[in-house]
């Protein structure tokens, strides 16, 4: 059963200029793995988390870095969890997450599906 859709589109050019402005941004939205990969990837990725938020209900007190976007040993994109996005997704009963990634022409996006068995 679906327990939750978020869907999320960044203008990769924008997000850059915030990270620019706010280096300290960096630190709060991403994990050590994901910090270092370049604009369109890190993009999609805060897509990526915007969007588990929104199909875990947007709730506050989530924090970004517990949450990871990471890719298979076949390249597609995982979503993990820990701390506050894990306990979310247990009290919704989420079994498992789906996420799928895309940037072209200057769009980063995401779709996140939350599911429980």
């Amino acid at each position: 059963m679906i327990v939750g859709v978020g869907i999320d589109v960044v203008d990769v050019e924008r997000f850059g200029r915030t990270l620019e402005r706010t280096p300290a941004l960096r630190l709060r939205l991403f994990t050590e793995a994901e910090r270092a990969l370049g604009l369109n990837s890190l993009a999609a990725r805060f897509a990526a988390k915007e969007a588990l938020a929104k199909a875990l209900g947007a709730p506050p007190g989530l924090h970004w870095t517990d949450a990871t976007v990471v890719r298979t040993e076949h390249g597609r994109p995982e979503l993990q969890v820990t701390g506050t996005v894990a306990a979310r997704a247990e009290a919704l009963g989420v079994t498992s997450l789906h996420v799928s990634l895309s940037h072209d022409a200057g769009i980063a996006s995401a779709v996140v599906v939350a599911e429980s068995h």
